[in-house]
């Protein structure tokens, strides 16, 4: 069995793609730059809001073009967030389940700290003991420092941590930490992307995720 359970968020426990991408297109076309199909978006995401403007906007946008989308973004999807997003099949059993066994759920997420817990605590209420998002002190995955650290607050004798995710840069993230890695099938990503940084696991479904955890 592992504990405690660090999780992903985009993607892994919630789907927000579609929130994300329309706030995405809202800010390009208010700049009038040409908007993107929502499949683009899953290819976007997965490096915090900064990197998801920076590959949204044409290779010739200023950084004064940056500026403005950032803002533009922030401010719809502020208001929008809750929108599409959901969480996926499973996922809040799942939660529960972890929790009434014993099992820590944590959070590591490159997203927007408050944005991470204004989400995960509308959805799952006090499921997630900790959540960690950017702007909160630590670099950004695939640096393991967030997860250093709440591994070393919750580790539990006789247990191992595991990391979940859906993108490469969750794998890269459990294998700089020197944790077991499971990728989740659910999600932005696709097999092919997990299977080459070879997770110690993949997830077809919430069901099959809960057995790896449990050991059975």
């Amino acid at each position: 069995m592992y504990n405690p359970v660090i999780f992903d968020l985009d993607g892994t426990l919630l789907n927000t793609l579609g929130d994300l991408a329309a706030a995405g297109n809202y800010a390009l076309s208010q700049l009038g730059f040409p908007t993107h199909d929502l499949d683009k978006y899953r290819y976007f995401v997965g490096n915090g809001i900064p990197k998801l403007i920076e590959r949204m906007l044409p290779e010739t946008a200023s950084q004064s073009d940056f500026d403005a989308a950032y803002k533009l973004f922030d401010e719809y999807y502020e208001r929008h967030k809750t929108d599409a997003t959901a969480p996926y099949s499973g996922i809040p059993e799942l939660l529960k389940t972890l929790s009434e066994r014993g099992i820590t759920c944590l959070c590591n997420t490159n997203k927007s700290h408050s944005f991470a817990c204004e989400l995960l605590g509308g959805f799952f209420g006090d499921l997630l003991t900790e959540i960690v998002g950017g702007e909160h002190g630590f670099p950004k995955k695939p640096a393991p420092d967030a997860v250093n650290y709440l591994v070393n607050k919750y580790k539990k004798e006789g247990f191992s941590p595991i990391y979940i995710g859906d993108s490469s840069v969750d794998m890269q993230t459990a294998k700089n930490a020197g944790i077991a890695a499971c990728g989740v099938l659910w999600g932005f990503r696709g097999r092919a992307e997990l299977e080459s940084f070879k997770p110690d696991y993949l997830a077809e479904n919430a069901d099959e995720l809960k057995k790896i955890i449990l050991g059975v």
